[in-house]
């Protein structure tokens, strides 16, 4: 298949997800379901507005584009916070379909024009763009109250109950961390340079810390002792009066997408900050990984001394190997991908749920801006948290082992979990149910 052709199937795959997301009448995509996120309604403008910019516009914002100037304003994420955006004189869903369709066909044009030498990175960051607010919208709808709007998902693969609480040995040495263009065309800035470091034997959680795992953190006291959380970390989950996961209640039941439904003991606890994730790790007698330690548990093949393009290996994902793509809307019980572990025998570091890691963003050494100068940078003050490995909701086209999340710590409503990791002297708790 060409570039011209994956690009082209990339498109619309993200398209077709977009607007199932936003195939809801007029007053449901104006709803505002939370301060912390936009109408739909935005979104699916933005979605086209960015497209047009990086493909029609060449990224530059003062070139005349379709929308008049002061609609096309509407849209920069940065000038109007997420908060104001219900507030706004935004297109009507059928105008912003309309504009997202008339894009489309020019993008698709200025595609069938590409060098077929040219790996197509702006096409390639228009599909992360898209497929990214995919998942925002994801998040959004899962705020929402009220009667379901679709059903409770696909069907997964059954979970392996002997891997729950279990640790995997990673011995030290050297590796290399992030890609660069040649193996990655459409990685991101921040994924950029590949270079070599020196990592410290440690262990880490075979898979995700799951929700019968947290209860027992509950049942512990863990959210009413200090002992276990940072300072800050306290101090919010007194202010927002946390006492366990989102959308859990009390009665052992929890609201997904608007169905009730009991928590299923076995899958990866979801909807946690990282104040909470720090908290459980405390508990636990374990810590967050670094995401360098992450992403060598995930990606580095020590036979073959060289990184593998997926945790299992070269193959693209399928759905025997992780769980991506949105449909199942929850995670996958803890082992159910077997044969997508890495090379470490570590599982499910790819899909379910995204891992609250130890790192804040930082830029790796010989850092160079991309095209799109703002998708990172303005992010680098230190508050950030990384997040790796995706969630259920994050499109296979766009994930890889050196992708990298952010967000404030103090964030859960993304589809944020945990896994755990030890230095490699240090033993795993039995008595917390680690082993």
């Amino acid at each position: 298949m060409t570039t011209r052709e994956t690009l082209a199937q990339q498109l619309t795959r993200a398209r077709e997800r977009t607007l199932r997301l936003v195939d809801f009448d007029d007053a449901e995509l104006h709803r505002q379901y939370s301060p912390l996120m936009s109408p739909l309604v935005w979104d699916l403008a933005h979605i086209g507005q960015q497209e047009e910019l990086w493909l029609l516009r060449g990224g530059n914002s003062d070139r005349p584009g379709m929308l008049d100037p002061e609609i096309d304003r509407l849209y920069d994420a940065f000038v109007h916070s997420r908060a104001s955006r219900v507030d706004l004189p935004l297109l009507p869903p059928t105008d912003a379909r309309d504009y997202c369709a008339t894009v489309r066909s020019r993008a698709l044009d200025a595609l069938d024009s590409l060098d077929p030498d040219d790996s197509g990175f702006n096409f390639g960051l228009v599909i992360s763009h898209e497929n990214q607010h995919d998942e925002t919208m994801l998040q959004a709808l899962s705020l929402r109250t009220g009667p379901p709007l679709f059903d409770a998902g696909t069907a997964l693969p059954a979970g392996r109950r002997d891997v729950a609480g279990t640790s995997v040995l990673v011995p030290g040495g050297p590796f290399v961390l992030g890609v660069d263009e040649l193996t990655e065309p459409h990685s991101l800035d921040n994924e950029r340079p590949a270079h070599i470091v020196e990592v410290a034997s440690f262990r880490i959680g075979r898979v995700p810390v799951t929700n019968a795992e947290w209860r027992e953190f509950i049942d512990d006291g863990g959210y009413q002792q200090s002992r276990w959380w940072s300072e800050r970390g306290w101090a919010h989950r007194q202010e927002a009066g946390l006492t366990a996961p989102q959308f859990w209640g009390p009665d052992g039941t929890r609201r997904r997408f608007g169905h009730i439904e009991t928590i299923p003991a076995d899958e990866p606890v979801q909807h946690v900050t990282f104040f909470e994730a720090e908290a459980y790790a405390a508990w636990a007698g374990a810590r967050l990984p670094t995401e360098i330690e992450w992403e060598k548990a995930c990606a580095w093949d020590p036979v073959a001394g060289s990184r593998r393009r997926f945790p299992w290996g070269t193959s693209e994902p399928t759905e025997a190997l992780a769980n991506l793509g949105g449909d199942a809307r929850r995670p996958a019980p803890v082992g159910a991908y077997p044969a997508g572990a890495s090379a470490y025998g570590v599982e499910q570091m790819l899909g379910d749920v995204w891992e609250w890691t130890s790192s804040p963003l930082r830029p790796w050494p010989g850092f160079t801006p991309m095209v799109y100068d703002r998708y990172t940078e303005p992010f680098f003050d230190g508050d950030y948290r990384i997040l790796r490995g995706g969630s259920w909701a994050v499109s296979a086209d766009i994930l890889r082992p050196s992708f990298r999340n952010w967000d404030h710590p103090i964030r859960r409503q993304i589809f944020s979990g945990v896994r755990l990791a030890w230095d490699a002297g240090d033993e795993p708790l039995a008595r917390r149910g680690i082993s």
